[in-house]
């Protein structure tokens, strides 16, 4: 990776897009660090230093510490995300939008529309409640201090559009990055909002035990090279094109290959289902003292059976429904028919099919229960020591792991091809 940063910088044309990448994430930073209009400050920042628990952690790692200290860009890049997701959900029950789908870059694009505009929507909710909590007094439950300044209805209605600017920003900064800079922006600005909460963790640690720190950190080497093995890890299912005339020319006759990762669903599950809980458990509160408090108990503890029961198989389902909607067996096979390609062994058309959907299925259980597994592995060594001070600091959780991961090995990749492909052009010249 050093090599090929240090050749990417090499070339002028990279340089500045690596340089606008790094100018946007800082820029971003800034935003989640400037506090909304209306917040008291000192008392967000006292009562977000005592605040510990599944929710607040994961509020935390999710939103670059924003969310919490109710900052311009405390939404972040979740509203995207989210709402990109929902719109790959509906493009699947949606005939309008399956149509769409097939118009390619300018059926796109009517997509691209739509999910901004959802993006506005969902910010709006997450906004109104994230403000309504604080106002009540919820986002951080035992604060001696109210968080705003002012909770009259302006004052609460300015901050609500403080925080939705923000986040149509980060869309905006996001797609930036992406057309202009190195790499998917708004995987690289939540990659920055995941990095950002690590250093606070590993110093906290470190001051609470050098040698936890040390155990904690070899424990991360390995996990962090098991992430990389099974995200790199994927099955070729073979192709042979037979030769076809097309006038005086022979065209086909060559092999290739289908590869099928086993992790396809990447980190989308982990995230869907983590805002799913996170939603929930923010609405606890305005579920009354019976129904909410058992909420809180039970769905935000992080260490509760209920909980982790449900995280896993939230995890898993989502990996196979989002597998089944981003890789379609039939469209493939069909593809496959048309442009005279077959697998060996295996005959066109249905059978094509129902080899693939066979191949997806094997891949897909290992892929899900690696999700599944590692999203719950520090959960569940917590539950096992009952070590709530490591917990609240512990910097290599399952979400946060994956997305460093994925994230810095899908980003170096990209600069890896456009640095050969820029020496490619030199050497013909």
């Amino acid at each position: 990776m050093p090599t090929v940063l240090t050749r990417a910088f090499r070339v002028p044309e990279l340089r500045r897009k690596l340089l606008f990448t790094l100018g946007l994430v800082a820029l971003f930073r800034l935003g989640q660090l400037m506090p909304s209009p209306g917040v008291d400050v000192v008392a967000v920042r006292a009562c977000v230093g005592s605040a510990r628990g599944g929710l607040f952690d994961m509020v935390q790692m999710l939103s670059g510490g924003a969310m919490l200290h109710l900052s311009v860009f405390a939404l972040g890049v979740m509203p995207y995300i989210t709402a990109s997701i929902v719109m790959q959900l509906c493009a699947v029950v949606v005939p309008r939008l399956a149509e769409l789908r097939k118009e390619g870059q300018r059926g796109q694009a009517r997509i691209t529309q739509y999910t901004r505009y959802l993006t506005v929507a969902v910010a709006v909710l997450n906004a109104t409640t994230v403000v309504a909590l604080a106002r009540a007094g919820r986002l951080l439950p035992g604060c001696p201090r109210p968080l705003l300044l002012d909770d009259g209805p302006l004052a609460v209605v300015v901050i609500v559009v403080t925080m939705v600017a923000g986040a149509c920003v980060v869309m905006w900064m996001g797609e930036l990055v992406t057309g202009r800079g190195v790499g998917n922006g708004m995987s690289i600005l939540m990659f920055a909002q995941v990095v950002a909460v690590f250093p606070a963790y590993v110093s906290t640690v470190f001051l609470t035990s050098p040698f936890t720190l040390v155990v904690l950190l070899v424990a991360g080497l390995f996990l962090v090279a098991a992430v990389v093995f099974v995200e790199q890890a994927q099955r070729r299912v073979p192709v042979q094109y037979a030769r076809r005339m097309v006038g005086r020319r022979v065209y086909g006759g060559t092999s290739t290959y289908i590869p099928v990762k086993v992790n396809q669903a990447g980190i989308v599950p982990v995230i869907f289902t983590s805002s799913l809980l996170y939603l929930l458990a923010m609405a606890a509160p305005l579920l009354g003292d019976e129904l909410g408090g058992w909420v809180e108990r039970t769905l935000t503890s992080g260490t509760h059976p209920l909980y982790l029961s449900a995280y896993a198989l939230l995890i898993v389902g989502f990996a196979y429904f989002y597998v089944s909607i981003t890789f379609n067996p039939v469209e493939v096979a069909d593809g496959m028919r048309r442009h005279g390609g077959f697998v060996p062994g295996v005959r066109p058309g249905r059978p094509t099919e129902r080899y693939l959907a066979y191949v997806l299925s094997r891949l897909t259980a290992p892929g899900a229960l690696y999700l599944a597994v590692l999203a719950l592995l520090p959960l569940v060594a917590f539950a096992i020591t009952r070590d709530p001070g490591t917990r609240q600091n512990f910097p290599f959780g399952g979400t946060s792991l994956l997305i460093m991961v994925s994230v810095g090995l899908e980003t170096v990749k990209q600069i890896e091809a456009q640095v050969q492909q820029r020496a490619y052009q030199g050497l013909l010249k």
